[in-house]
Order: structure tokens, then C-alpha cells, then sequence
């Protein structure tokens, strides 16, 4: 094997473990429901007011909708499987919308400990590393 294809083999391993997809993190053949987490992103290549509402999501507030911090039920099961209060949802602002939009951020754990981006209402998500 040559030398570059020996690097580039070790990069995308480093890279798939760096997010768990290493033996022992994916689903179990006994779970046949688990979904694979979704890829991780940086914050920062997200628009900006992502990182405007993490901020707000860190600072405990005040949200400027009635919604945010409300129970995100994940009935689309696109989130791994938790219990029924685990993940809590945030709007995050669409510039020229007059409704709330379609872009969220969903948080898992309480304090957060794992933050998703959807910019499609719940379509996909995106896992975003959301560093303080």
C-alpha cells in the first residue's frame, strides 16, 4: 500500500472514530430502530444566528419565543432514542420569515449535553459541536 493511501486510511478513521463510529459505538444488530447519530458540524459554519441562539440556549434565556425550551417529542425518530423529555427545542430566526421559520435547534440532555441544527422543520438534522 502506498504511503499517501496509508495516510489517507488513518484520516478517515481518525475522523469516523472522533464522532463514534468506531466497533462498540453503532447500533446493536439487537436494535433494529437505533438511528445513527447525525455527522457533526462546527457552529461556526452554520449561519449565524445559530450561534446567536446557542448563546441565548447557554445564557438560560430570555427566548424570544414561547415555544423555545419547550419538549421536543423526535416523533420523526430521526434523534437517537431517549427518554420522553430528553430533547428540548429552540427556534432559530430566519431572516424575512414572519413565523417562526424552519430552523431549529434541538438540545438533548438537561444541561444540554448534545446539540442538533435542522434548517428543513425536522427533516434532517445536523449534530453541531457547540462549544462555549
Amino acid at each position: 500500500m502506498s504511503g499517501f493511501l496509508r495516510s489517507l486510511l488513518l484520516v478517515c478513521a481518525s475522523a469516523l472514530a472522533s464522532v463514534g463510529c468506531g466497533p462498540g459505538n453503532g447500533p446493536s444488530a439487537a436494535d433494529s430502530t437505533a438511528k445513527p447519530a447525525p455527522a457533526l458540524h462546527a457552529a461556526a459554519d452554520l449561519p449565524a444566528e445559530v450561534l446567536a441562539t446557542l448563546a441565548l440556549i447557554r445564557s438560560g434565556g430570555p427566548f424570544p419565543y414561547r415555544k423555545d425550551g419547550s419538549v421536543f417529542r423526535n416523533r420523526e425518530r430521526l434523534l437517537p432514542q431517549r427518554a420522553r423529555d430528553y430533547y428540548r427545542e429552540y427556534t432559530v430566526p430566519t431572516p424575512g420569515a414572519r413565523d417562526r421559520g424552519a430552523r431549529r435547534i434541538v438540545t438533548g440532555g438537561r444541561p444540554p449535553e448534545i446539540y442538533y441544527y435542522t434548517a428543513d422543520h425536522y427533516r434532517s438534522f445536523r449534530r453541531i459541536e457547540a462549544r462555549p
